[in-house]
């Protein structure tokens, strides 16, 4: 029996990357060690971190005046990063408030500066993404912070905002690398790595060359992007194996096409998965139509009596780690790049068979 994993994070990787990566787990190339015990100042590990980044640079078109980080902390350590980062002489910032992670980026915000709350869909409990023509943008904000992808409450962007000459930042932690994206549109992007990247513990960032001189002067040397970058992301130990995972990601991408191929596939499970929610008097999901996300699937069952029993049944069929997060409940399957057709087309038919003898 086949299984598939439906966690929303630490989640899938790629199988080939996965086979790979035991290959050469205890002799990287023939150099006679692991990955895991190289100087990440070696030429061994040099090689591979650039490879990353320029694979990366390729795969998501980034031009050359912005700087490719590879950190350390999670999206969440970035939420007070950027303030630390961006605020620089502005006394407030611009945040968009679409669910839990935006929640926790604007605390984390409020302890370094002034937060606008420009726009909120709590009004219809995170179920949308507010219409642009409704944001309320501070001309004189030091940034724009955006949450393109609510991996909890299944909400993502489809359209690109435009904030003028304020710089546009985007967590773009579960849904990076499903999609192409128009890097210069925006001032920086940010990502934990563990959904569609890599292992968790990788943290990648993406920022304009100009805003690096914007740093506060009391951060931290290894909290500055701008040391970060004049260091090659390497002012201190890297998480090497996670980049080098990530390169392994990349490469895997490059050779499925690129994101225009991926985006491809990841819209076809998303219409499958979606479509037997929506033809179904079982199951349903709270996300408007218009912001439904691609990589995760949040939905309930019409009794919440029978999710226990469809978490059961669903683990026996070898469909693993689909119980909703803590904080909504019901379920959620996501379906990052790494998640084959065959396991969303499993999961579809489990739903049916569930639904046609427990419904």
């Amino acid at each position: 029996m086949s299984l598939f994993n439906f966690s929303a994070g630490p989640a899938v990787l790629p199988a080939p990357v996965l086979q790979r990566a035991a290959e050469e787990l205890a002799n990287w190339q023939g150099s006679g060690m692991s990955v895991m015990e190289m100087s990440h100042r070696g030429k061994e590990f040099m090689a591979i971190a650039a490879k990353a980044e320029a694979d990366l640079r390729t795969l998501l078109a980034i031009p050359a005046n912005y700087k490719v980080l590879f950190l350390q902390g999670g999206a969440t350590a970035q939420f007070s990063f950027i303030p630390l980062n961006l605020l620089g002489a502005h006394k407030s910032a611009d945040y968009i408030h679409t669910g839990e992670w935006s929640k926790k980026a604007i605390k984390e915000a409020r302890l370094y500066g002034a937060v606008n709350v420009a726009a909120s869909s709590e009004d219809r409990n995170f179920s949308y993404v507010p219409e642009e023509r409704t944001w309320q943008l501070d001309p004189d904000a030091a940034y724009v912070h955006t949450c393109t992808n609510e991996t909890i409450g299944g909400v993502e962007y489809f359209f690109t905002p435009d904030t003028g000459k304020v710089p546009l930042v985007a967590d773009m932690s579960s849904h990076i690398l499903s999609r192409p994206v128009d890097i210069s549109r925006h001032g920086v992007i940010y990502a934990g790595a563990q959904k569609n990247i890599g292992p968790a513990g990788l943290t990648l960032l993406i920022v304009r060359d100009d805003l690096l001189d914007r740093v506060a002067a009391n951060t931290p040397s290894v909290f500055r992007w701008k040391d970060q970058a004049d260091n090659d992301s390497m002012l201190n130990t890297p998480p090497t194996w996670g980049i080098y995972i990530a390169g392994l990601v990349f490469e895997w991408l490059l050779e499925q096409g690129g994101l225009a191929a991926i985006a491809q596939r990841n819209q076809t499970k998303a219409e499958l998965l979606y479509r037997a929610i929506d033809d179904s008097s079982l199951y349903a999901n709270p996300v408007a139509v218009e912001n439904r996300s691609r990589m995760n699937v949040p939905f309930t069952l019409r009794d919440e009596a029978l999710d226990a029993d469809f978490l059961k049944g669903a683990q026996a069929a070898g469909l693993m780690q689909l119980k909703g997060h803590r904080s909504v409940g019901g379920m959620r399957a996501s379906i990052y790049n790494a998640m084959p057709l065959v396991g969303v087309q499993a999961l579809v038919q489990y739903m049916a068979e569930f639904e046609r003898t427990q419904g």
